[in-house]
């Protein structure tokens, strides 16, 4: 599969919710998620990024997340990985789910990007 779906959220809860979402519409794809602290509280872990990318068997991964550090960790891993990760910058479920979607039926990435543009909102 050429595309994976990364999940970065504060919440274990949200990064689950997510994916249970997503894998609805692109049951084929590698979804993993990143949520909470290693002590599962609210926050982020640089560790759990790493074991989700880790995890993922996309060839290339589409990174999402919800709130700063998450975008701070997700962005320090980046760095520290010969994985290649696009990050986008737009709300969490929608990008994720559209990401997914077209990804499931082997939508070149331009056009994974095109649709993601009206969701940008950080």
């Amino acid at each position: 599969m050429k595309y994976g779906i990364l999940i970065v959220s504060h919440s274990a809860d949200i990064a689950k919710g997510v994916k249970a979402l997503i894998s609805q519409a692109a049951p084929d794809l590698s979804i993993t998620i990143a949520g909470g602290t290693d002590e599962n509280g609210i926050g982020s872990s640089l560790e759990k990024i790493q074991q989700a990318v880790d995890d993922n068997t996309g060839d290339e991964i589409l990174a999402f997340y919800d709130l700063g550090s998450s975008k701070m960790n997700l962005e320090m891993l980046m760095e520290m990985t010969d994985r290649t990760i696009h990050k986008y910058d737009v709300a969490l479920v929608e990008g994720a789910y559209i990401a997914a979607t077209l990804a499931e039926v082997d939508s070149p990435l331009a056009t994974i990007e095109d649709n993601l543009k009206s969701l940008k909102i950080k």
